[in-house]
């Protein structure tokens, strides 16, 4: 088939060109140049924050809040399990131990289970929260926005405060969602607990191909982030360095690219929002799956759209439906494999696993691009339930 539908590609319809060639006649290509200290200042304006520092990704903004928060091989990170492994693996960077969670019906990390360990499996040692069974401190959470659906962020901050941990907000999926009620009413993803990392890959809701920021409750705690990623240099002219530092740093050619996008996110998210709608249109009251909702009392950048599949009905895998698909021209994939069952993750705890195995065998992703056409979403739509009525068993 000639007609091919990709899951989520960039969009480049702004000045993306103009200031990448401005970077280049200016010689400021590597990580140092204006168009950093530009993107920065956006980003701090959009997210009503005092201090961003661009970096090389979203895992190294994770990795950097890590180190910034003080994780060390004696501590403990409770992490959810339905992610992206690099949400991850920053920390066994530290040689931390991760804590496995389950997820919610949002496919966020769930609240209830978080507070029943910290009840349960551990005591409180002045303000340090100690796993009883190991004796480790239980210094901090990594909370991921997953697909753009906030996390339940008034649950989770009062966990942590009660139990004094540091929240890392893993807001890589998650640029431009924000509560419109509650407590945190105004409040973006990832300015809400401690640290907040942001993700500039190439399918997320806007790009500078490679690239990441990080943010911080305490803008003196992102000016530190901004060092350690310049390889923590004290003085530059003559190579004096304090602390170990990262090759960590954006460059100027990516900041480029990053200050177009920027000026585009707004009109990307209301596209997102409009194309979601379209798509949960179409899916109303379908019986073999559902477009999965997000949070109530939030406004979702709505990154990436999930079909939770009726598995029961099906006779075939996720693997078949996406072959399937692909072969009409459709791009789909699977959620994540869970990570506490990931070789490198096995060994560690695991609390309470229930819903992150069901939605991780029935979770579809589905064509969601900035520039995806209504014709293109009636097409996937179709196609969807021609190949699930192809495989149902009814």
């Amino acid at each position: 088939m000639d007609r091919f539908i990709p899951l989520s590609v960039p969009n480049f319809e702004g000045n993306e060109s103009k200031y990448v060639n401005d970077a280049l006649d200016q010689g400021w290509v590597s990580t140092g140049g204006a168009y950093i200290t530009k993107l920065e200042q956006q980003m701090a304006e959009f997210l009503h924050t005092e201090e961003v520092a661009a970096c090389q990704s979203g895992t190294s903004g994770l990795h950097l809040s890590l180190i910034d928060a003080g994780v060390g091989p004696e501590d403990m990170v409770i992490v959810p399990t339905l992610t992206f492994i690099a949400a991850v693996n920053p920390v066994r960077y530290q040689f931390a131990e991760p804590v496995f969670m389950d997820c919610d019906d949002t496919l966020c990390m769930d609240p209830i289970k978080l507070r029943d360990f910290c009840e349960n499996e551990c005591c409180l040692d002045g303000e340090k929260l100690i796993h009883k069974a190991s004796g480790k401190h239980v210094k901090a959470v990594v909370v991921v926005h997953v697909f753009g659906n906030m996390a339940d962020m008034e649950a989770i901050m009062d966990i942590a405060e009660t139990y004094h941990l540091v929240v890392i907000e893993d807001a890589t999926e998650a640029l431009g969602t924000f509560y419109i009620e509650g407590k945190y009413v105004d409040k973006y993803a990832g300015t809400i607990g401690n640290y907040g990392a942001y993700s500039y890959n190439g399918n997320k809701i806007i790009t500078t191909g490679g690239g990441g920021a990080v943010t911080a409750s305490d803008p003196q705690r992102v000016k530190h982030i901004r060092y350690l990623s310049t390889q923590a240099k004290d003085d530059p002219h003559y190579y004096i360095h304090n602390e170990v530092g990262y090759n960590y740093r954006m460059t100027n050619l990516q900041a480029a690219l990053g200050v177009a996008q920027m000026e585009e996110l707004p009109e990307f998210i209301k596209r997102k929002n409009k194309n979601y709608d379209l798509y949960k249109e179409l899916f109303a009251g379908y019986e073999l799956g559902r477009v999965v909702e997000f949070r109530e009392g939030t406004y979702s950048n709505k990154w990436f759209y999930s079909l939770e599949i009726n598995m029961e009905m099906i006779q075939g895998s996720l693997r078949d439906i996406i072959t399937k698909l692909e072969e009409n021209g459709v791009q789909t994939r699977a959620i994540w494999g869970l990570i506490h069952e990931q070789i490198p993750f096995q060994k560690y705890i695991a609390y309470k696993m229930e819903k992150a195995p069901y939605y991780s065998s029935c979770i579809l992703n589905f064509p969601c691009s900035t520039q995806i056409t209504e014709e293109e979403i009636a097409y996937v739509a179709e196609q969807i339930k021609v190949v699930l009525g192809e495989l149902s068993n009814e």
